[in-house]
């Protein structure tokens, strides 16, 4: 699928050189610190030498001094607590997380993570009763809550207290619980507002370890949990995030928590993790407990307390991610298989596809490999409990929540933010919804909306990719949203040989550029299809990312392909 380049906004020359000479990196460098907003060499020494005294005062946070009151009160009384957390990554990670630091000072602790097909989202009445069942005094609820006004009230009524740590956008009206923790909130003076939930699970127990005199070294053991939640959750790796994440995947290399370590062989990483191992590997793992299972094995695996003890729940947990991939798989082909049938489907400007028989726990997944292959607005349905229910998934630059909401006439409920959303509605107004669905999109969706969107950093010259550059970029990382790894462009670049296509989709190419003597080795996946075209080209535009390849102890730098643009054919 073709798509369209855009490159960041060219910084001023001046600011360019002043920068690159207080902190002696090349103009590059220089331009892409700009563009991230480091402008100094202060902020660019926080930026690549980032530190755990960093991090902001807990007690800045809205209601954080009463929640740790009332944690300490707990553990001092005996209570039994609960720690309550969504089904995804984000929501069991958070709860391993307070789990796994707490029983070291309460031997009264349980869990609960709601069943994903049975409760749905966020706390569920069931697991109120639960924690009334159990005389529970406490729960602490994250990743979750926010918007859970009458489970809230359920609580109170019961004589729970609840401490919510959710990190999604408030409502109009809060829960009346006895503390939130929310940066989102309007009145919250907490300077960093991009935390996962995790993060505010964490924050939570920062508190309670500063007011308590506890060494903070035991809570940073679990920072390898929280670098899983930041890559899984799509925040943005800025500020604390990125400081956070640094460590945690610093723990994740070194010293990973046992069943971090079990799911980490069952990936069969042996090099160095970074975000993408996480995205790519050990996040889909812990989703799928979730999506074909129950997340609670997520939880046992994630706090067991040796690895021969987690290696059993890995291998299950990466037997149901075999089972989610099937089913991915399958659905998929049968989604992509309805609109090649159908010719007004694949001219629309929105996909509404319904699969009674569809699973419910990767109809996302599958909406998301759709935008792949026709990049529009999707939305995949299945039934669940005699309604249609769904998960809608958007391109960049459409806020699929807005066009959503003009059907509202035609659901039961809905919710989500500008690229996600879910829905539910009747399954006879499934007709019309797809229809106005259509004429929304339509009416509100720009032309260059519909074309996948590249944003690359610079124009790099073959001549100034070296060992010093790679080595440099490596620093900025981790990766991930609002500090992505450079993208560079390069143009009129040749080919040194014809190129090779694997597995019958990835290409693989050697390529030189006029007026350089430097050869490199690329990859391209998904593009094997460019093979012909390219070989017919008088020369090539590449986007890129510059990495490293290592093979039988040899190491080189490699350009990891993006996308290609051939210009024009040899006649």
């Amino acid at each position: 699928m073709e798509k369209r380049w855009e490159f960041e906004e060219r910084q001023d020359k001046e600011k360019i050189q002043q920068l690159s000479e207080s902190i002696n990196v090349n103009s590059y460098i220089a331009e892409i610190l700009l563009q991230r907003g480091i402008t100094n060499f202060e902020e660019a020494k926080s930026f690549f030498r980032p530190e755990l005294s960093q991090l902001h005062d807990p007690f800045l946070m809205k209601d954080l001094s009463k929640a740790v009151d009332r944690l300490g009160d707990a553990i001092f009384k005996n209570e039994k607590i609960l720690i309550y957390g969504d089904y995804d990554v984000d929501g069991t990670t958070s709860v391993a997380l307070v789990y796994g630091f707490l029983k070291h000072f309460s031997d009264h602790l349980l869990f609960y993570i709601p069943d994903r097909h049975k409760e749905g989202y966020g706390i569920s009445e069931k697991g109120i009763r639960f924690a009334d069942e159990n005389e529970v005094t406490l729960i602490i609820a994250l990743d979750c809550g926010i918007k859970a006004l009458d489970k809230a009230d359920l609580a109170k009524d019961l004589g729970i207290d609840l401490i919510i740590c959710d990190h999604h956008l408030p409502g109009d009206v809060l829960p009346d619980a006895f503390a939130i923790l929310d940066p989102k909130q309007v009145d919250c003076p907490y300077p960093y507002k991009e935390l996962s939930g995790c993060g505010v699970g964490f924050k939570l127990l920062q508190g309670f370890c500063i007011q308590n005199t506890i060494d903070i070294n035991g809570l940073y053991q679990f920072l390898d949990l929280l670098a899983i939640s930041i890559a899984s959750d799509i925040v943005p790796i800025t500020g604390e995030n990125r400081v956070l994440a640094h460590y945690g995947i610093r723990k994740l290399n070194h010293s990973p928590s046992p069943g971090v370590k079990a799911l980490m062989n069952v990936c069969g990483f042996k090099r160095k993790i970074d975000i993408g191992n996480i995205v790519f590997g050990i996040g889909p793992r812990i989703n799928a407990a979730g999506r074909v299972g129950h997340a609670k094995e997520a939880v046992n695996l994630l706090i067991a307390g040796s690895l021969e003890e987690a290696e059993q729940f890995s291998e299950q947990i990466d037997f149901k991610n075999e089972e989610r991939r099937g089913l991915d798989k399958s659905i998929t082909a049968e989604a992509i298989e309805f609109i090649e049938s159908d010719d007004a489907l694949k001219e629309s400007k929105s996909t509404v596809l319904y699969g009674e028989s569809w699973h419910k726990g990767v109809i996302g997944i599958v909406a998301s490999r759709c935008i792949e292959r026709y990049y529009r607005p999707t939305i995949i349905l299945t039934e669940s409990n005699n309604k249609a229910t769904g998960s809608a998934r958007s391109v960049e630059g459409f806020d699929i929540y807005e066009a959503i909401s003009e059907c509202s006439d035609l659901l039961d409920q809905y919710g989500g933010h500008t690229h996600a959303a879910g829905l539910t509605m009747e399954i006879d107004q499934i007709p019309a919804f797809k229809e106005k669905f259509e004429k929304v999109v339509s009416k509100r969706i720009l032309p260059e909306q519909l074309i996948p969107l590249l944003k690359a950093d610079l124009e790099i010259p073959f001549s100034s990719l070296n060992y010093r550059l790679h080595n440099l970029l490596t620093q900025m990382g981790p990766f991930g949203p609002q500090n992505l790894e450079p993208i560079f462009v390069s143009r009129g670049v040749k080919l040194k040989s014809s190129p090779r296509v694997l597995k019958e989709e990835h290409l693989k190419l050697t390529l030189i550029q006029p007026g350089s003597t430097l050869v490199f080795e690329a990859i391209a996946f998904g593009l094997g299809y460019l093979a012909e075209e390219i070989e017919l080209a008088e020369s090539i535009d590449v986007a890129y990312h510059l990495t490293e390849n290592e093979y039988l102890g040899n190491k080189s730098l490699q350009l990891m392909i993006k996308d290609i643009k051939p210009n024009s054919l040899i006649a």
